[in-house]
């Protein structure tokens, strides 16, 4: 079942209102009182919205599959929960909530209790909830039901603005005073501001423990001392940031297109193009998943090679899974079919390759992450700096050009698919238009007054069927 915008906005908000319910419930029988655990004022748990509405767009076709579908609710909202608690501590400089404590945790972030509840709530969200939910929102006059689904996100869009202002200002404050601070906590509770900010930071340390005043300048008070540290060094990318993690994404997007090449060739004996973007040889999905397996992975780099193996061969499945439903959804083409290779995920993914993910994050980060890591740290930081900032600019202009050619290839099958279906004589008639059509576009040319002026024109002119066959040779458009 596809979902449409409006049905995933009215699924995002009802999850978010159910998750806050959930995390108070949960509160009040953990602490014997009510504790509001949003990170907003009101009802709205977003991280529920985002993982539901997740569910619903990836997971449908697992309906009758209910191991992957629960195993694929795990990833996804797994990754969900990472990525927002990754985020909020590099924005806050502290994490808002912490399973450290728990057995098979990932970063602190997520642990594997949480996910198996995640995995129960896919399989209920696809196969109970969703379709009772959707019939209910359709109940509501399509009028009124915008007009009422915009109220609930303006009105959450502007909480999560106040709530974020209220955070950004206490650290604002603590920054300021911690070189001050001499325990008199009630002097720092007097400069917070307003009272409406004061009500919203107290919530806040109330809901989230890590955010409590002494902690928060204590990591105020180590997050200065390590930028006094890091400023007497001169090495370009340290560890896993930013800029590290840029630059594996392009080294990563490069080896992958040149391996799949070779792979290809040595299987078919005939050299294709493996790339995701019209201009170089770059395969986002290498890229990316470079960028995905270091950035999970780092923190395990030393643990046994198994432990690795079987992480990367789950991420790499879930990620090569998501690619593909992505892909299909936005672009509607589908650039890789496992159908014919056995142990298949609707085409999408196979047991081998889910195999040779888990083999590749092994090699990658056992072999080649330290000695790329060590290469990279090695540029100067005034050039490392400017060359990540342009690769950046370079790609995204590359993936921009490249979704619109793509877009126009679509359009153009689509067309080409219609006259085939039409009757020889109308056909016929189509084509006498169609060569009156590029007449007159060529006379247009001449007048300066031309159809290539145009996107249109322009992508047609450089982005023919016959290069765009020759970039992408097994895309296949679907309806």
């Amino acid at each position: 079942m596809n979902y449409t915008g409006y049905e995933l906005l009215w699924l995002f908000a009802v999850y978010s209102a159910a998750g806050w319910w959930l995390e108070v419930g949960a509160a009040a029988v953990k602490r014997h009182r009510f504790v509001n655990r949003g990170y907003l004022n009101g009802p709205f748990c977003p991280v529920y919205g985002l993982s539901a509405a997740a569910f619903a767009v990836f997971l449908p076709e697992l309906k009758e599959h209910l191991v992957f579908l629960f195993l694929g609710g795990m990833i996804l909202a797994a990754f969900t929960e990472y990525i927002c608690g990754f985020l909020l501590e590099r924005i806050f400089r502290q994490k808002w909530w912490d399973y450290s404590e728990k057995r098979f945790c990932a970063g602190g972030y997520v642990a594997l209790e949480t996910s198996i509840f995640w995995g129960i709530c896919a399989v209920l969200c696809i196969r109970v909830f969703n379709p009772f939910l959707i019939k209910l929102i359709h109940i509501l006059p399509a009028g009124a039901g915008k007009l009422l689904l915009g109220i609930i996100l303006g009105t959450a869009l502007l909480d999560g603005l106040g709530s974020s202002a209220a955070v950004f200002q206490m650290h604002r404050r603590l920054r300021k005073m911690a070189s001050q601070v001499s325990g008199d906590m009630q002097r720092l509770a007097d400069s917070f501001g307003n009272a409406l900010t004061r009500r919203i930071q107290r919530r806040m340390m109330g809901a989230y423990p890590g955010l409590k005043a002494e902690r928060l300048i204590a990591g105020q008070r180590h997050e200065a001392a390590e930028n006094e540290h890091s400023a007497e060094k001169t090495v370009f990318a340290a560890g896993c940031c930013s800029y590290k993690l840029t630059a594996l994404f392009f080294i990563g997007a490069f080896l992958g297109d040149i391996t799949e090449t070779v792979f290809c060739y040595s299987r078919t004996g005939i050299i294709m193009s493996r790339s995701s973007v019209v201009y170089g040889p770059f395969s986002i999905v290498w890229g990316f998943g470079c960028v995905l397996l270091t950035a999970f992975l780092y923190p395990y780099r030393e643990k046994n090679d198994r432990y690795i193996f079987l992480a990367g061969t789950i991420l790499g499945g879930a990620y090569e899974y998501i690619c593909s439903v992505f892909s299909e959804l936005v672009f509607g083409t589908v650039f890789w079919d496992y159908s014919a290779i056995p142990f298949n995920l609707g085409g999408r993914i196979n047991l081998l390759y889910c195999f040779f993910w888990g083999i590749v994050a092994v090699v990658w980060l056992k072999i080649l992450y330290p000695f790329l890591s060590r290469a990279i740290e090695r540029i100067p930081v005034k050039w490392g700096k400017f060359l990540c900032n342009g690769l950046i600019l370079f790609m995204v202009f590359d993936m921009a050009v490249s979704g619109l050619a793509l877009g126009r290839y679509s359009a153009r099958q689509d067309k080409e698919v219609l006259q085939s279906q039409m009757g020889s004589q109308e056909a016929s008639l189509q084509k006498a238009a169609g060569e009156e059509e590029r007449a007159g576009t060529e006379m247009g040319r001449e007048e300066g007054n031309t159809l290539a002026e145009g996107l249109n024109g322009w992508l047609d002119y450089h982005f023919p069927d016959e290069r765009m066959k020759r970039i992408y040779p097994n895309a296949k458009f679907v309806d």
